[in-house]
C-alpha cells in the first residue's frame, strides 16, 4: 500500500493536473501513441560496461522490422523473433491443449465472479513435465473477446514462445489458436498467464501452474509434493481456486514440499509456528537451506517459493500460512492447529543458505545499466496522471536495454517512488549481487521476480544467453499499464508485430 505521504503527493498532483488542463496548457494529442513497435522505443539511451564497450546504438524510428543495428549503420545478421523457436523437428514429450473462455467462475466456498477460465476452470490445469522434456501447448481462444496469449512466467523459453502480444506474437482472436513449444530445461515451480490486457485477464483468472520435476533426485528429499497457487477473485482469497485451506495427509516425520505461487498483484507472506525451510525461489534451488524460525517469507507478485514442512507427531498437524488468509495443513487429516501470529521479522534471502560459485562472473560486466523508478505528471495516450518513469523518462520514451549474446549484464535498480515494485524480467533469471550496498552472502539468490521497496537499491546481474526482445516490467500489472515497462533487446533481433494496431495487441 502507498504511504500516507505518497497519497498526499498523489492528491496534490491530481489537483495540479486539473488546474493545468483547465488552463489549456496541455495538448491531449501530444502523447497519443497510436500503433507503434517496440523497435521504435528507447532512442538515445546507452549503457557502459567494465570492458569499455558502450551500449548498442538505439533503434531509429523505422517501424516493424527496423534493423536492430540501424543506429550503427545497419546489420546483415537480422533475425525475427518468430525464428527464435525450439527445435521444430523434435517431437513433443508433453502435449496439452488449453482452451480459454470468458465466463462466470464458480469459486468453491465463495461466490461466483465474472472472469476467465482455462479448460473450464480457474486456475487452469496444472502442467507437469520432467526436466528436459519438450513441452507443446496448443492454445485455443474460444470466447475471450479482447484476444489472449499465454506467457510462461519464469520459464526461460525461446523468444517466439514468450506470449507477449505485440512483441512475440499477435493476440489470439476468438476462434483462433496458437502453438507454444519449449524445452523444460530448468526444474522448478512456474506459472502461465495471459499477456494480453494482462491487468484484466490475469486478475480475472486466465492462469495456471507449471511444475517441472528434476531429472535427478533433489538435494532435499520429500515424501509429498503439492502446489499452493494464491489468487484473489473479486476480493475472495483462494488457495488453488478454493476459498478454503488445503489438507495434506502425511505420516509423522514426513517432509512435504509446498510450491507456493503468488499470482496476485501484491506481496504474499508465508510463515509457520513450526520450523520450515525454503528449498527454492523462482524455480532455483537454495544451496544449504537452513531451518527458518520466527521469520516470515515474502513472495513478490509473480514470484514462487518451494517450502519444506515436516509433519508432526501422530494426531497433530502443522499449519503453513500462505498469503495470510489461507493455510496448508500437513499431517493428520483429522487434526487442526490454531493460526499462528505473523512474525514481524522477515527472512532475508540475501543471507539465507550457503554461498556457492555462480555460473558466470558478474564482477567485470560487458554492460551496466541503471533502472531508476520514479513518478511525474504527464500524459500517456491522452490520459493525464502521475505516471511512472524509468531513468526520468515516461512511456514510451523509456530506455531500451541493448545487449549482445554472451554479454554479462549488470543492472542497478533504484526505487525513488512510494510503492513496492515486483520487477520481472522475461526470458532470464537474475542473481542478486547486493541490496543498499550490502553484498549477498548466502546461497545465490536467483530470481525472475524481485520486490524493490521504496528507497531500496539493488544490484543484479544476468548472462545474456537467450536472444530476443524481452519485457522487463513491474508485475503489479496496473503499474505496467501506467508505463512501468522497459525491454531488453538483443542486437540483430527484430519483430514484425506492433501494439495498438489492427491485431488489437495490448500486452499490459
Amino acid at each position: 500500500m502507498p504511504s500516507r505521504r505518497e497519497l498526499v503527493r498523489r492528491l496534490a498532483v491530481g489537483l495540479a493536473v486539473t488546474t493545468a488542463l483547465g488552463a489549456g496548457a496541455l495538448a491531449w494529442s501530444s502523447t497519443l501513441l497510436g500503433e507503434y513497435s517496440v523497435m521504435d522505443m528507447g532512442a538515445g539511451h546507452r549503457g557502459a560496461g567494465a570492458h569499455g564497450h558502450s551500449g548498442h546504438a538505439e533503434h531509429a524510428a523505422g517501424g516493424p522490422g527496423a534493423s536492430a543495428a540501424s543506429g550503427s549503420g545497419g546489420s546483415t545478421g537480422e533475425v525475427s523473433v518468430t525464428s527464435l523457436t525450439a527445435d521444430p523437428d523434435r517431437p513433443a514429450d508433453v502435449r496439452v491443449e488449453l482452451v480459454a473462455r470468458q465466463e462466470s467462475i464458480d469459486v468453491p466456498g465463495g461466490r461466483t465472479v465474472e472472469g476467465y477460465t482455462v479448460n473450464g476452470t480457474s486456475p487452469g490445469p496444472e502442467i507437469r513435465a520432467q526436466q528436459g522434456d519438450l513441452v507443446e501447448v496448443v492454445f485455443v481462444n474460444e470466447s475471450v473477446a479482447d484476444g489472449a496469449t499465454l506467457h510462461w512466467h519464469g520459464i526461460d523459453v525461446p523468444n517466439a514462445a514468450d506470449g507477449v502480444a505485440g512483441i512475440t506474437q499477435d493476440a489470439v482472436p476468438v476462434g483462433g489458436r496458437h502453438v507454444y513449444r519449449f524445452e523444460a530445461s530448468d526444474a522448478g515451480t512456474y506459472w502461465y498467464h495471459s499477456h494480453q490486457v494482462s491487468h484484466e485477464q490475469v486478475v480475472g483468472g486466465l492462469l495456471g501452474a507449471v511444475v517441472i520435476e528434476p531429472a535427478e533426485p533433489p538435494a532435499v528429499a520429500t515424501e509429498a509434493d503439492v502446489t499452493a497457487l494464491l489468487h484473489v477473485y473479486g476480493g475472495q482469497h483462494t488457495l488453488n481456486g478454493r476459498v478454503e485451506d488445503a489438507h495434506v495427509a502425511a505420516a509423522p516425520g514426513d517432509t512435504v514440499r509446498v510450491r507456493v505461487i503468488n499470482s496476485d498483484q501484491g506481496t504474499a507472506s508465508v510463515w509457520s509456528a513450526a520450523p520450515y525451510r525454503v528449498l527454492a525461489v523462482d524455480g532455483h534451488d537454495v544451496n544449504g537451506p537452513g531451518e527458518v524460525r520466527d521469520r516470515r517469507l515474502l513472495i513478490p507478485a509473480g514470484g514462487r517459493a518451494d517450502v519444506a514442512v515436516r509433519a508432526p507427531a501422530a494426531g497433530e498437524v502443522a499449519r503453513l500460512q500462505v498469503g495470510g488468509a489461507r493455510s496448508v495443513l500437513v499431517g493428520d487429516p483429522g487434526a487442526s492447529a490454531p493460526a499462528a501470529r505473523q512474525p514481524s521479522e522477515t527472512l532475508d534471502l540475501l543471507a539465507y543458505g550457503a554461498s556457492a560459485r555462480l555460473s558466470f562472473d558478474p564482477t567485470s560486466p560487458d554492460r551496466a545499466y541503471d533502472y531508476v523508478i520514479a513518478r511525474r505528471f504527464g500524459l500517456i495516450d491522452g490520459r493525464p496522471g502521475n505516471f511512472w518513469t524509468i531513468n526520468g523518462r515516461m512511456f514510451p520514451d523509456v530506455p531500451m536495454f541493448h545487449v549482445r549474446e554472451g554479454d554479462v549484464v549488470v543492472m542497478h535498480l533504484r526505487n525513488d517512488s512510494g510503492d513496492v515494485h515486483p520487477m520481472h524480467l522475461h526470458g532470464h533469471h537474475v542473481v542478486v549481487l547486493a541490496r543498499d550496498g550490502v553484498a549477498a552472502s548466502g546461497s545465490p539468490w536467483i530470481v525472475d521476480s524481485l520486490d524493490v521497496h521504496p528507497g531500496e537499491r539493488y544490484d543484479i546481474a544476468f548472462l545474456a544467453d537467450n536472444p530476443g526482445i524481452w519485457s522487463d516490467h513491474c508485475h503489479t500489472l496496473p503499474h505496467a499499464v501506467d508505463g512501468l515497462v522497459a525491454h531488453v533487446m538483443y542486437e540483430g533481433v527484430t519483430t514484425p508485430f506492433t501494439i495498438n494496431g489492427e491485431a488489437g495487441n495490448r500486452p499490459e
